[in-house]
């Protein structure tokens, strides 16, 4: 069996379980483009992440979270990964 560093910590998990999501869209200044966020709230909030994403990957990102019941996020790659699938599936 694997040692585990002691104590586990919420910055020593580094793949956590989407629960809740929430886009947003902050107006730019004249003439210039709003900004969306993503607002990830991850492990029934126990972490937080909020990125930045232009509006086609918010559009893509809006598609994939409605059609996909489990989603991870990794925290240490900043990286979303949709559902889950068993080997030899």
């Amino acid at each position: 069996m694997a040692k585990v560093a002691q104590p586990v910590t919420d910055d020593s998990i580094k793949v956590r379980q989407l629960s809740h999501y929430q886009f947003t869209w902050v107006a730019g200044g004249p003439g210039t483009p709003g900004t969306f966020t993503l607002q990830l709230v991850l492990d029934e909030g126990a972490w937080e992440e909020v990125l930045t994403v232009n509006a086609d990957d918010a559009d893509v990102l809006q598609d994939l979270l409605s059609e996909t019941p489990t989603v991870h996020y990794d925290v240490s790659r900043r990286a979303l990964m949709f559902g889950v699938t068993s080997v030899g599936s």
